[in-house]
Formats: C-alpha cells, sequence, structure tokens
C-alpha cells in the first residue's frame, strides 16, 4: 500500500463523525440502565426466575444494532439507493404478511414470534426510497404527474398497510418524514400544502372510524384530572411519574411508577420513569442529546456530495426526531397518547437495530464528504425548484472573495 493509500484510508477512518456516534452511544448507555431499572425490580417482584431477561435481551440488540452500525458506516451509502427498489419489494412482502399473522391485542405487527416489526424496517426502507426517487426527479419533482402523484400513491401504499395493523401512530411519522423530504427537495409549496390537507383529512377520517383512537382524541381534548380512573389512567400515570422525580429524580432503581402503575414503562412509557429517576436533569439531558443528535446530523446532510446523500440523511433525521418527539410528547400529554418507542432508549429489537444501522448510514454519509473535496453548489433554494439544503461551497467562494 502506498503512502497516499495509507492516507485516504487513514483520512477516511477519521471521517466518521464522532460527535454524532458519541451522541448515539450516550443515549443508548442511558437507555440500557432505563430498561434495566424498570425491569429488573418488578420482575424479581414478581417472582420470575430470570428477573434481568429484558435486559439481556436489550444488550443482545444493542450489539447487533452496533455491528450494524459499524457495517452500514463502512458500505458506501450509494449502494442503498441502487438497491432501493428491492428493499421496498421485500418490506411491502413483509406488511402484507404480517396482516395475516395471529393478532396480539387485536393487533398485527410483528413476525417470527415478535421479534421482527416490519413497520420499523418501512420507516428505514421509506427514507431510502423516498432519497432515491426524490433526487432522480430534478425538475420534474414540481409536475403533479411526475412529482405529487406518485409521492401521493407511494406514500399511501406503506402507509396504508401500516394502518391496517392497526399502527396509526407509525404512519403518521413516516408520511410527516416523507413530507419533510418531499419539502426539503424542492417540491412546490402548494402542492405540499395541498397534500399536507389531503393527509389530514384521510387521518382524520382513520380517527373517526376507529373507536379507540378516537376515545383517545375525545380523552385528550379534555383535562386528564377530571377524567374517571379508567378514562385517564395512562394518561395521570405517566404525569405523576415523570412530576415526582423533581429536579435531580429519586435515583436509578428507585422509582415507584413501574410497579404497575405506569403502562408499558420499558417501551412507550419509559421517558417518564426516566424523569421519575433521573429527574428534570435527566431529561434535559436526553432532550439535549437529541437536539444535537439532530444539529450534527442536518450538518451531514448540508454537506453530502450529491443530492441522494443529501436527502438520505435529512430523511433519516427526520424520521428518529419525529419519533422522538411523538415519544415525549405523548408522555408529556401534549399530543394524544399512542404507542411509539423513544430511539435508543425503549426497549424492542427490530426500533433499536434499524435506528442504529440509520445511524452507520448517515456516518457513511459523513464519510464521504470527509473523503472528497468540498465543492457542493446549492444554498437554500426557495426559488425554482431548488434543494432547500444548504451546502458548503458558497461559504467557502464567500470567504475566498473577502481574502
Amino acid at each position: 500500500m502506498t503512502v497516499q493509500e495509507q492516507r485516504q484510508r487513514w483520512g477516511s477512518t477519521l471521517g466518521i463523525d464522532y460527535v454524532l456516534l458519541g451522541i448515539v452511544v450516550i443515549l443508548l448507555i442511558i437507555g440500557l440502565i432505563m430498561v434495566f431499572s424498570v425491569t429488573f425490580q418488578p420482575r424479581v417482584a414478581q417472582g420470575s426466575q430470570n428477573p434481568q431477561g429484558d435486559f439481556v435481551k436489550q444488550a443482545i440488540y444493542a450489539a447487533i444494532g452496533m455491528l450494524a452500525l459499524i457495517v452500514c458506516a463502512r458500505l458506501d451509502y450509494r449502494l442503498w439507493g441502487k438497491g432501493a427498489l428491492i428493499l421496498m419489494g421485500v418490506t411491502l412482502i413483509l406488511l402484507i404478511a404480517v396482516l395475516f399473522t395471529t393478532p396480539v391485542n387485536n393487533a398485527r405487527r410483528w413476525l417470527l414470534d415478535g421479534s421482527i416489526q416490519p413497520a420499523e424496517i418501512a420507516k428505514f426502507t421509506m427514507v431510502v426510497y423516498m432519497a432515491r426517487w426524490l433526487s432522480s426527479k430534478g425538475e420534474k419533482r414540481r409536475q403533479v404527474t411526475y412529482g405529487v402523484l406518485p409521492f401521493a400513491i407511494i406514500v399511501g401504499i406503506v402507509c396504508g398497510l401500516i394502518v391496517l395493523q392497526p399502527n396509526m401512530s407509525t404512519a403518521i411519522i413516516i408520511a410527516s418524514c416523507a413530507l419533510a423530504m418531499f419539502f426539503m427537495a424542492g417540491a412546490d409549496l402548494i402542492q405540499l400544502l395541498l397534500l399536507g390537507i389531503i393527509g389530514g383529512i384521510v387521518a382524520a377520517v382513520v380517527v373517526l372510524k376507529t373507536p379507540y383512537q378516537f376515545e383517545r382524541f375525545l380523552i385528550f381534548m379534555q383535562n386528564p384530572l377530571t377524567l374517571s380512573d379508567r378514562d385517564g389512567y395512562q394518561v395521570i400515570q405517566t404525569l405523576i411519574a415523570l412530576a415526582s422525580g423533581g429536579l435531580f429524580g429519586r435515583g436509578i432503581g428507585a422509582g415507584y411508577g413501574k410497579f404497575g402503575f405506569v403502562p408499558a414503562p420499558q417501551t412507550d412509557s419509559i421517558f417518564a420513569l426516566l424523569g421519575e429517576e433521573m429527574g428534570l436533569a435527566g431529561t434535559w439531558l436526553v432532550l439535549g442529546l437529541f437536539l444535537f443528535l439532530v444539529c450534527r446530523g442536518f450538518r451531514i446532510a448540508a454537506r453530502a456530495k450529491d443530492s441522494f446523500g443529501q436527502a438520505l440523511a435529512a430523511g433519516l433525521m427526520f424520521w428518529l426526531i419525529f419519533q422522538a418527539f411523538v415519544n415525549i410528547g405523548v408522555v408529556t400529554a401534549t399530543i394524544p397518547f399512542t404507542g411509539v418507542p423513544l430511539p435508543f432508549i425503549s426497549f424492542g429489537g427490530s426500533s433499536l437495530v434499524v435506528a442504529l444501522a440509520s445511524v452507520g448510514v448517515i456516518l457513511s454519509i459523513s464519510r464521504a464528504e470527509t473523503a472528497k473535496e468540498t465543492n457542493a453548489t446549492s444554498t437554500f433554494g426557495w426559488r425554482n425548484g431548488r434543494a432547500r439544503v444548504p451546502r458548503a461551497d458558497r461559504r467557502q467562494r464567500n470567504s475566498g472573495s473577502r481574502g
């Protein structure tokens, strides 16, 4: 290996955004601590022979996810674009197959005895496919027949299959992420507004036609303190757990909400238990980490060397931050109650592995950005349908002209 090749290889390795990686690792460690804290003692109290079972599973999922992260970081991210159609085909097959499984709690969401959740895979697949589709359309994406209509069909099919499970919250996250990507790619704002209105109407109709979802909406519109113990139980218990931690919390393992008071303490409501045991300081730490994560991710998107890399990095960041917002919004009673895991922290195999693999793809984009000369050309394009993700060369040209 020549000296130049060694330098290129070393530079490519250093090109990984270690700040982004560090943020994810910290969130992952917090998640492992919380999963152990909210599952071990209740299992002991229940007389379980394997009280650490959930923690061991989560640790295994984390190890698999970190392996997926490393592999995806080493792969050329453009390979995902080349395989986007195949990936979408496989995902659609999984989404259809899950509809024929035996329902669990009136929902069909898992394959292979709960080890695979196709809806989680669909989040990643949709971002990859939309990034490939948007980057290949150019100015045609502003036309109805080449842009809005195919976009609506693609998103409608995927979200429709997920709603049938039923899993309304995941469908909304995917649709919102796709709309955000369409906006960043330079879609016509009027067409985008119409898509948002149509999507909102469809979502409202689905909620009205689904009794339990409509009931959740009605509960959300009322003061939870005035509701009966049955109607307001989930909302009240999560708020009590979140508020009872005070500034610095009761301490890891010292919370009470996990002992049958807070529903789904290790999954959907884990942020409430985190607030109880780590206090306001702990919740601020997690919120700050997610804020730094999204800032770092969009920084990578802005410096990506091609439109596909831009759309892919931005789309993955939209997905992760939208999902975090929904989870935390539910716990704080900001949005109606629904079941969505908190990325990197909640218990769950498919969600954790797919989220870590997505971070690996973003790191791959950051490596490619460092390995090339920073010569991107577009800025926030509010006119003429240009991409709305900023790039770096204009800053370079401006600084050069000043010198």
